[in-house]
């Protein structure tokens, strides 16, 4: 069985990068930019794991346990902070959350 050349890993995660920043840029429920996020991160980890199976490092996965401890991180505030800003303002819509500032 033969091993998948890094270049793909690498290219997978670009896309997967890309698919989430587009996901942050055009959605306007806050849930599904943390969604977005979280791919996002994903993808670097996979970068990660990419470039540390190129050189035989294990680097990259032990930055992938960081980057996961991250997104458990940012779940866990980012839900809690979803809940209370469903719960004061009713809405989960990001424009209209910024329509309240003025």
């Amino acid at each position: 069985m033969s091993a998948i050349s890094p270049v793909y890993g690498l290219g997978l995660a670009g896309v997967l990068f890309v698919l989430g920043l587009l996901g942050v840029l055009a959605r306007r429920n806050l849930i599904f930019i943390l969604a977005s996020i979280e791919v996002m991160l994903n993808a670097a980890g996979l970068a990660f794991i990419a470039a540390g199976a190129r050189f035989g490092q294990a680097d990259g996965q032990v930055m992938f346990l960081f980057i996961l401890a991250m997104a458990a991180a940012e779940v866990a505030v980012g839900l809690a902070l979803a809940l209370r800003i469903r719960r004061r303002f009713h809405t989960l819509d990001v424009d209209d959350l910024r329509k309240l500032r003025d």
